[in-house]
């Protein structure tokens, strides 16, 4: 089999695996989700180890696969650990983006959602969660806003994993929810791990195309969820 076609294969198993994902929990199955979701980044990341992808790809999805898994228990201990396990996956997105160039009003846009968002948020969450949510934000929006120096398809995606995020930290904070919550909180991250991994697979006239296979070893490096 080709590698195209393995990579063809992957990437069709990975949106199987999602969709079952979200039916599951627009039908309120708990053993749905607990099954589909562990397959997600895996596959995912299977799909980008094809497509030859650097290191702190690979490295990224496999610490979102840890708070995916962590995330799956109900306990704080879990929330904090998955939350750890997201932030290291974040800390691997940054060095997949190097030090290449990032428009700074768009910085600005995101330094000010930040500030406001955990502005709202802190009285509202439980008091030996705020350092952490705080700290876990301050990460999350770092790649956001570097996730747009490969393009406009892995700009999304650092969007959407923001978005995701901030949908649970104001369930954290009891804040009133849309429908299932759960659906759009993994539709948001699912499409956000996706197009950030599309995004630094892609070459992009936002940026010079990411080493892949063998070069990325030795090239410079370029929540809790339900």
């Amino acid at each position: 089999m080709s590698r195209a076609r393995l990579a063809g294969l992957l990437r069709a198993a990975f949106a199987a695996a999602l969709a079952a994902d979200l039916v599951a929990l627009l039908a309120g199955s708990g053993t749905g989700h607990l099954l589909a979701k562990p397959l997600l980044m895996p596959l995912l990341a299977a799909y980008a180890a094809v497509r030859g992808a650097p290191r702190p790809l690979l490295a990224a999805l496999a610490f979102g696969w840890g708070g995916d898994v962590f995330l799956l228990v109900d306990a704080e201990w879990a929330f904090l650990a998955g939350m750890g396990s997201f932030a290291a996956g974040h800390v691997c997105y940054l060095l997949l983006f190097g030090r290449a160039r990032t428009s700074l009003p768009l910085g600005a846009c995101y330094a000010a959602a930040l500030v406001t968002a955990v502005a709202l948020l802190w009285g509202d969450l439980p008091a030996d969660l705020r350092i952490p949510v705080a700290g876990y934000a301050l990460l999350l929006t770092a790649t956001a806003w570097r996730a747009s120096s490969l393009g406009p398809v892995a700009g999304a995606g650092g969007a959407l994993f923001l978005l995701s995020d901030t949908l649970i930290a104001t369930g954290v904070a009891a804040w009133p929810q849309l429908p299932v919550p759960d659906f759009w909180i993994m539709l948001t991250y699912g499409a956000a791990q996706y197009l950030l991994t599309t995004g630094a697979l892609t070459p992009s006239s936002a940026g010079r195309p990411l080493p892949t296979g063998p070069v990325a070893a030795t090239s410079p490096p370029a929540r809790p969820r339900s």
